[in-house]
Parts: C-alpha cells; sequence; structure tokens
C-alpha cells in the first residue's frame, strides 16, 4: 500500500471510529505527506460518509453515529478545506443550500441531519435554525446564492408554512430561481406536488439522494 493509500484509510477509519480528532490528525499528515489533497477527500471522507448515510438509512447505525461520524469529517475537512485554498485549488461544491424548519416549528433533529449529510457529501449549507419566518429564507437564499432552498416541518400545523415560502417566491416572480424541497414527518410527495415544491424527500439520505439526481437542475 502506497502512502496516499494508507493515509486514505487513516482517514476513512476515522469516519468508521466516529472520530474528530483523527480525522484531524489524518488530514494534517494529508496536507505534510504532500498527497493529492481532493482525492484524499473522496477517497478519505467522502466514499465512507456516504457509506454511513446508506446504513443509517437501512437503521444499521444510528442518529449518534450519523452525526459523530459528520463532526469527523468536518473537523478533517477544516484542516483540508484551508490548505486546498492556500495552494490556489479550490473544493468543488455540488450547490448551495439554505435549509431550515419552518416558522412555528422548533423541531431540530431532523433538519440537522440532513444539513450535516448534504455537508458532508459536497454541498454548501446555510443552516437557519427553528421557527424561521417564510421572508428570511428568501433574504438567506438571496445573500447565500443558494441553489436550493429546504423547508423542514414536523408538525401537520406548520405544514403550511412550507406552502407560504413556495406563495412568496411565486409572488416576487423567483420560483425559478429556486430548488425547492420540503421534509418532515407529516410531509408527504403528495402535499409536495400540491404546493409545487421541487423535490421531496422522507429522510436524510432519500434528500442527498433526491438532490444528486436533480444537480442538473442548477448545475454550472
Amino acid at each position: 500500500m502506497g502512502n496516499a493509500e494508507q493515509i486514505q484509510a487513516k482517514m476513512r477509519a476515522s469516519i468508521e471510529n466516529y472520530d474528530a480528532e483523527e480525522a484531524t490528525a489524518a488530514a494534517r499528515e494529508a496536507v505534510a505527506s504532500g498527497v493529492n489533497l481532493l482525492e484524499a477527500v473522496e477517497k478519505g471522507f467522502a466514499t465512507p460518509i456516504r457509506e454511513l448515510g446508506e446504513a443509517f438509512d437501512r437503521m444499521e447505525v444510528f442518529l449518534p453515529q450519523l452525526m459523530l461520524g459528520a463532526e469527523a469529517m468536518k473537523a478533517g475537512m477544516a484542516v483540508l478545506g484551508e490548505a486546498i485554498r492556500a495552494s490556489g485549488g479550490k473544493l468543488t461544491s455540488k450547490g448551495v443550500v439554505v435549509i431550515g424548519t419552518v416558522e412555528g416549528d422548533i423541531h431540530d433533529i431532523g433538519k440537522t441531519v440532513v444539513a450535516a449529510l448534504l455537508s458532508a457529501n459536497g454541498y454548501e449549507v446555510h443552516d437557519l435554525g427553528v421557527e424561521v419566518h417564510s421572508g428570511r429564507f428568501l433574504e438567506a437564499a438571496a445573500a447565500q446564492k443558494a441553489d436550493v432552498i429546504g423547508l423542514s416541518a414536523l408538525l401537520s400545523t406548520t405544514m403550511l408554512y412550507q406552502r407560504d415560502v413556495l406563495e412568496l417566491l411565486r409572488g416576487k416572480g423567483l420560483k425559478e430561481k429556486f430548488f425547492v424541497a420540503v421534509g418532515g414527518a407529516p410531509v408527504t410527495q403528495a402535499w409536495a406536488a400540491q404546493i409545487g415544491a421541487d423535490g421531496y424527500a422522507r429522510g436524510a439520505y432519500e434528500a442527498v439522494q433526491m438532490l444528486e439526481a436533480n444537480r442538473r437542475r442548477w448545475a454550472k
């Protein structure tokens, strides 16, 4: 096994062990060794985090492991991202996502998992938190030059605010500017179609798959 493969194996192990310190150390070793950092990102971090997401979707691992794995990758990527930028390179973003839980809803976990998995899979994610006013989604999407707006609702009574965001976008003539995805426990594909959303996902890994399948809609 060559040096690059050995370092990638350490990076992969850090995700599998849910260990942020291990991920940081492996990333620093990658930088110091002069290996191809973009390749290290893909083979060392991105591949195992995708596999972790798939395992979560199959209920083979649980939420704490998923979150710890995502945090480990985040720690390692902080090191690698800085080094790549310093060398004049660039990490390719698959798209810019603004995500939040709609107005009147304080549920956070599902949205946070989706945000973490999207970030780990190469998206630039801006998490607006909970109880986000409809207008705030539009403001943030414009400010961040977003490709995607993600609307989470965990209560049947707050699903209506997903519709409000879409109506606000249409009213301002901005609907075609963004890919709008909805999700949450009471949300269905039928509801997404009814309000004119562009995408729907039942769970976190499905959200990643759904955006991957639709990247042509915003990819430059």
